[in-house]
């Protein structure tokens, strides 16, 4: 059986609608913390059980009888994040699982100044010391939110924001599918994957210059600095927290963390990974 959690989330949700594309929903399971929002997976078969990240015995018994399990990255950082990560694999590995898959990055570092990087890396270490077979899939950077990054740029004509680098932007759907994929194919990936990334890598310029393109309407990318950056966000009302995660992003991306593009997505897919171009196409009408 293969057990993937966060089931209710965008991603673990995708995964599992993708396996049920291929799999009988007899060898699927789900932990989620609420068994209540996945009644639409029950109902098709699919075993559902309740599992807690911070209840180590409730998630032993999510993965009882499991042969893989999908550990979908948990949507934090620091020590509570790590902790969680740390009970999931232990359970996994006691619950008798063969090998554990978990959503990493491609720009997993524990020296990165992005702050979810070190997580990745560090999580990635646990993975190495379990004595469980695993698969670290080190995904592309979200399309999605190179599109957030953009803001009200479509609507001003200006995109103004620090400094930046390229990014191989990855959607979520090319993901999902090449996790599923891996998942069928118990083996087929042993450690670290390639990074799973798009065909090419695009600065906010090189995204200014595609939506400029699409919508026939100059968008100017504009240079500034990460302390009138900060000092936006912070007359926005936006938590340190989440000015600290903006800027750490912006000093990743200048250093090169998420500028590699590798032929391994597409290889998986049998099809090249779907564009930035596509993805704007959707954001803008013609």
């Amino acid at each position: 059986m293969i057990v993937v959690t966060g089931a209710t989330g965008q991603l673990g949700h995708a995964i599992v609608e993708k396996l049920l594309e291929q799999l009988p929903a007899q060898g699927i399971g789900v932990s989620v913390r609420d068994p209540g929002k996945a009644n639409d997976f029950e109902r098709r078969g699919v075993r559902v059980r309740q599992g807690d990240f911070d209840d180590g015995s409730s998630l032993q018994h999510a993965f009882e009888g499991a042969t893989q399990v999908l550990i979908v990255a948990v949507n934090r950082t620091g020590f509570e994040r790590l902790r969680q990560h740390r009970t999931a694999i232990e359970a996994a590995r006691d619950a008798g699982a063969r090998r554990i898959l978990y959503t990493s990055h491609m720009g997993a570092n524990p020296a990165s100044p992005f702050p979810p990087m070190p997580d990745h890396a560090a999580t990635e270490e646990m993975l190495r010391t379990s004595g469980v077979a695993f698969t670290s899939l080190r995904n592309g950077f979200y399309a999605s939110s190179g599109v957030m990054l953009m803001g009200q740029a479509l609507e001003t004509g200006v995109l103004a924001a620090p400094q930046d680098g390229p990014v191989s932007w990855t959607v979520h759907a090319d993901l999902v599918e090449a996790a599923a994929l891996i998942l069928e194919s118990e083996g087929r990936f042993d450690g670290i994957t390639p990074f799973l990334t798009g065909s090419e890598a695009l600065d906010l310029e090189g995204l200014a210059a595609l939506a400029s393109e699409l919508s026939g309407r100059l968008i100017k990318r504009v240079v500034i600095t990460d302390e009138e950056h900060r000092a936006n966000m912070v007359a926005r009302g936006l938590p340190e927290g989440a000015v600290n995660m903006s800027l750490g992003l912006f000093a990743a991306s200048r250093q090169g963390e998420f500028a590699a593009v590798d032929p391994a997505l597409a290889a998986l897919l049998g099809r090249p990974p779907t564009s930035m171009l596509e993805v704007l196409k959707e954001k803008i009408a013609p």
